[in-house]
């Protein structure tokens, strides 16, 4: 699957006034397409995370444009950015963001809750997607009993859980070992293939780079070049955890 889920075409973004503005990005351009996992790459300061929050529909971009599924976001007002972000994007975040207070179960249904779905077919979602990422045992575990790699992929259930086009994920690995940081980016790869989603990681890890469709680097706010991918090895179909198409 290639069609693009998220389009920037020059696309640049601005950050304070005075003598505290800065470039964040210059004339960024770049597409997401389903079915494939693109890694953005770059040291601190260099751009990432202000160009995933723009593609997420978090900023809006001070001169450019970016579609989401045909979908300018041009002038888009925050409820009509909050709109999109709820239909159509997934994050990830390095510190997984979950509730304390709330149960695994409830942390990945609290996505479906925000889009008006409860119920029985809510929690029939949210039971698959954690069976999807090996996590059907630890349905009423609350986060401070879980690993890290285990608090990451609720986050990514609670992503995928309402079925977005597309997946951000903001260093999802970099608070993990290497065992967990690779059964992460397995879970996020298959997700791509398999599920036809658009993934976009950023990190600074070059040990990611076998999972990358497409790699880009990005230095001083400016897409620099696309990085020659590394064919990654056959994995155990054991190590997928049945995380399937839909």
């Amino acid at each position: 699957m290639t069609s693009s889920i998220i389009e920037a075409v020059n696309v640049s973004k601005v950050l304070g006034s005075g003598p505290a503005r800065v470039q964040a990005l210059k004339n960024v351009s770049l597409a997401l397409s389903g079915g494939n996992l693109t890694v953005l790459m770059g040291p601190s300061g260099s751009g990432k995370t202000t160009l995933l929050s723009i593609l997420g529909c978090m900023l809006a971009p001070t001169h450019g444009t970016v579609r989401v599924c045909g979908t300018s976001i041009d002038g888009a007002r925050h409820e009509a950015l909050a709109t999109l972000r709820r239909q159509h994007i997934g994050f990830v975040f390095q510190s997984y963001h979950l509730f304390a207070t709330l149960t695994v179960a409830e942390n990945v249904r609290l996505a479906l809750d925000v889009r008006g779905e409860r119920g029985r077919e809510a929690m029939a979602k949210t039971e698959e997607v954690l069976a999807n990422v090996g996590l059907s045992s630890k349905l009423g575990s609350f986060p401070r009993q879980l690993s890290g790699g285990e608090q990451q992929r609720v986050a990514i259930a609670r992503a995928i859980v309402a079925e977005p086009s597309a997946i951000l994920a903001d260093e999802p690995t970099a608070s993990l070992d290497a065992a967990n940081g690779r059964e992460i980016m397995v879970i996020l790869s298959t997700i791509a293939k398999k599920r036809g989603r658009a993934v976009l990681v950023v990190t600074h890890d070059s040990r990611l780079f076998s999972f990358a469709d497409k790699i880009l680097r990005i230095e001083d706010g400016a897409l620099t070049g696309e990085e020659p991918t590394i064919p990654q090895p056959s994995l155990p179909l054991k190590t997928l955890r049945g995380v399937r198409s839909s």
